[in-house]
């Protein structure tokens, strides 16, 4: 799941301050403890409470009170309570901030508890857990969901274009034409004559519907925008897990930026500008754009908005020059604060969380794939039960066609070089060979 990760790591980056009254939000009571934990997303907080619910039916001396919070709001109060000494005794972390959480020794390994309980990490999908190893080696998260990426379309508007799902099953893309991909792109693009984007007299600036949705520039991973692309390009972001060198000056990268940002030149995408602050799954459903790559985490949301004009549908990701797809895999886990006075009984609720007696509860309510493999088929089954076909994301664990996010120090200040510079590009101020001199920068980071 992704969302504004330059924000959330500059406030990362602030050390662990250590007070003289170090106290988790927690609290202890005649009955026992009481434990604190928090999470972002308001679509799992159900879930969660029963968990929470069902944990202390099992474990009555350890309450659990669950809190979330606005993307925002939620990791301002975590990195407060960083400094201030008061936080949550668990909470819901993300890839984006782990490194510098546990560089800065914010949270805590979980190794002795692991090797203690026996936790079994193979029921995890594969490479799940690793993504929770810190540098040290040590693990600090057991795998709860993970997401892939896939292509949110309007069925209305192929459906008109004369796009078939097979059709959209079977895209290919290359950085040279962009394949079928592109001319689907252009096909499904509308201007406000009715005049399609591979049609004579299209006029590229005035579109009525967009083929593809522009969702900022994708930063230094371009999660969602372009790294199914690149991926299949032959590119890695790094030289590996906590790697020390980046690849933006990669001819396979720049080549698909360039192809990428050729889509806004021709009129088949928003510019940088028309889709700042403005959310894509709004513009999908309300008919400004007929495709976007999108995150499996906001399948629910999609679904939620079908509508007369709108019915939600899913393809994969298209074919690349390797003959494959390609997805991001990444992947959440919950982190126990360092300062929690309550780390034994953290571990336990950790352990229910990263279990199938509460993942399976997850699976059920259908808004995210739990990582444990036999609650992913029950998630599967879920959405499917509501009549959402969610394949085009599992396939590609299935295909074994993923990529890991990438892991590394310093991720905030590589994010403050490469953000604006990926802006610029999407803004038409500068070429993507310009991320060569960019990835001096970022490598000289790591001297």
């Amino acid at each position: 799941m992704k969302k504004n990760r330059l924000a959330i790591l500059t406030l990362a980056a602030i050390p662990l301050v250590l007070t003289g009254c170090s106290a988790s939000a927690g609290s202890d009571s005649a009955e026992g403890v009481t434990l604190s934990y928090g999470l972002w997303d308001a679509n799992q907080l159900p879930a969660y409470e029963q968990c929470a619910a069902d944990f202390h039916a099992a474990n009555p001396t350890i309450t659990v009170d669950v809190e979330q919070l606005g993307w925002d709001d939620y990791w301002n109060k975590i990195n407060t309570g960083f400094v201030s000494g008061e936080n949550y005794d668990v909470f819901t972390g993300h890839l984006a901030n782990f490194p510098e959480f546990m560089l800065n020794e914010q949270i805590l390994p979980l190794d002795d508890y692991i090797k203690a309980d026996g936790v079994d990490l193979s029921v995890y999908q594969a490479g799940l857990a690793d993504l929770w190893k810190g540098s040290d080696d040590k693990q600090y998260g057991l795998p709860k969901d993970f997401d892939t990426v896939a292509l949110f379309y309007n069925k209305q508007f192929t459906d008109a274009a004369g796009l078939t799902a097979e059709q959209l099953g079977a895209l290919d893309w290359n950085p040279e034409d962009g394949g079928s991909y592109e001319a689907a792109i252009a096909h499904l693009t509308v201007d406000t004559n009715g005049v399609r984007g591979d049609e004579a007299g299209f006029d590229k600036t005035s579109v009525a519907t967009y083929g593809l949705w522009m969702e900022n520039s994708g930063g230094a991973d371009g999660q969602t925008q372009w790294a199914y692309l690149t991926h299949t390009n032959g590119w890695d972001e790094t030289n590996g897990a906590w790697g020390d060198e980046y690849n933006f000056d990669s001819p396979a990268f720049q080549d698909t930026i360039d192809w990428w940002y050729s889509l806004v030149e021709k009129g088949y995408m928003p510019t940088f500008e028309a889709q700042t602050g403005i959310g894509w799954a709004d513009q999908l459903a309300a008919g400004k754009a007929a495709m976007v790559g999108n995150g499996s985490w906001m399948t629910g949301a999609v679904f939620g908005s079908a509508s007369d004009t709108f019915t939600p549908a899913i393809a994969p990701t298209p074919v690349g020059p390797s003959g494959e797809r390609a997805s991001m895999l990444n992947g959440l886990a919950d982190n126990i604060w360092a300062g929690t006075k309550h780390p034994d009984e953290s571990w336990d609720w950790v352990k229910y969380l990263g279990s199938s007696a509460c993942q399976d509860v997850v699976a059920d309510a259908a808004v995210v794939f739990p990582a444990i493999t036999t609650a992913t088929d029950k998630a599967v089954a879920a959405f499917a039960a509501k009549d959402i076909d969610v394949s085009p994301f599992i396939m590609q664990v299935d295909d074994k066609t993923t990529f890991l996010y990438s892991i590394t120090d310093h991720r905030s200040d590589v994010l403050a070089l490469v953000t604006p510079a990926m802006e610029s590009i999407m803004s038409g101020k500068t070429k993507a060979s310009s991320m060569t001199a960019v990835n001096e920068q970022v490598n000289a980071l790591f001297k």
